[in-house]
């Protein structure tokens, strides 16, 4: 409807018929968030330009088949557990737990149908100052070899003129681990832009990364500094400044897919900030997660085609993903991921634009 801020259709059907809808948001000036209940995907974020303009800034596709042909995480919700977990395998309370081995010799993303591939439940939708909706999922328990029943709930909400809130909270009726981010890709000057990310000046509130080996699992070691490194992005610095320097994490990760240790303690705070030097556009991010998943696109291929009908490619965009870090289930050193009955996960993220002023 013409000037609502909340509007619902049927983005596509899946093959077994039923119908996967999409609900826009919107909020001032043109800012829109559009959300598929597939996957609980942010399908488009229309974000203001310095010079009046208006454009989608994340990678994916213009129609459901797309998102049905591959599994590209672009703009989804991951679980149970997002990023790593070594050899797919972790100890809970004496029992070993192995789950489906899908990246090398590693479990990632929730496993060979995480909760990007499954149909999220439209549970509210909210039309009052701040719209938003309300997406659910229950994952029984042994789905994908995880133990216990979780139910999720996730909102996406406008909460400020183009500023996106996403929170997200989780239930079990035995012990277990979760861990869920949002995987979107971002490109600030536009997702059909044909422009890399690599001019894009990153900042990130983190004094220390997680060093990784070769099929991306963190060392045995404690987070390293960032001072003096590659990794360095306290102060403002273009994504592609550094990263063909010589340097062995570079080469492990083919470029950035590291965790940055933000060391939140449950409280919303400044994670990143992310600006295009053509567009003007700035998008800062909060959470209140421990960890940030900095990925510069690095396993981009150009095999597949986005929004516009163009190629993907290398570094066309990159994700920002907060959460618990990578094998923390391995690690009792890391953040805990744990969950037990009566406890409730919490992440919260924010998603907030500006543009650059003369």
């Amino acid at each position: 409807m013409a000037g609502s801020k909340i509007e619902k259709d049927v983005f596509g059907r899946l093959p077994d018929g039923r119908n996967v809808e999409r609900i826009v948001l919107r909020g001032a000036g043109g800012f829109e968030a559009r959300i598929i209940t597939h996957g609980a995907v942010l399908q488009a974020l229309i974000a203001p330009d310095a010079k009046g303009g208006h454009d989608d800034v994340v990678l994916g596709h213009d129609a459901f088949t797309g998102y049905l042909a591959e599994r590209k995480f672009f703009g989804a919700t991951v679980g149970r557990y997002a990023n790593r977990i070594a050899k797919g395998q972790f100890s809970l309370d004496g029992e070993m737990v192995q789950l489906a081995v899908n990246n090398g010799p590693n479990a990632l993303h929730g496993g060979l149908v995480g909760f990007d591939r499954k149909l999220w439940a439209v549970a509210e939708i909210d039309e009052g100052a701040e719209p938003a909706v309300t997406l659910t999922y229950v994952s029984p328990h042994g789905e994908e070899n995880y133990p216990g029943r979780l139910d999720v709930r996730l909102t996406y909400r406008v909460t400020g003129p183009t500023e996106l809130s996403l929170s997200m909270e989780a239930r079990t009726d035995r012990p277990t681990i979760v861990n869920l981010t949002n995987h979107s890709f971002f490109n600030l000057e536009g997702a059909t832009s044909g422009t890399s990310i690599l001019d894009h000046r990153l900042t990130v509130a983190a004094e220390h990364f997680l060093a990784i080996d070769p099929t991306a699992i963190p060392l045995p070691e404690p987070p390293r500094r960032v001072a003096g490194t590659p990794f360095d992005f306290r102060e403002p610095r273009p994504v592609g400044e550094r990263i063909r320097q010589g340097d062995q994490q570079l080469q492990n990760g083919r470029g950035y897919d590291h965790t940055y240790c933000l060391g939140r303690d449950g409280k919303l705070a400044l994670a990143a900030r992310l600006e295009a030097p053509r567009s003007g556009r700035i998008m800062e991010l909060f959470t209140d997660q421990p960890g940030l998943q900095v990925y510069s696109g690095n396993y981009l291929d150009g095999t597949i085609s986005g929004k516009g009908g163009k190629l993907i490619r290398q570094s066309d965009a990159m994700c920002l993903e907060p959460h618990i870090w990578p094998d923390a289930p391995n690690r009792p050193d890391f953040p805990s991921p744990r969950l037990d009955p009566g406890e409730v996960y919490r992440h919260h993220t924010v998603y907030r634009f500006a543009v650059r002023t003369p």
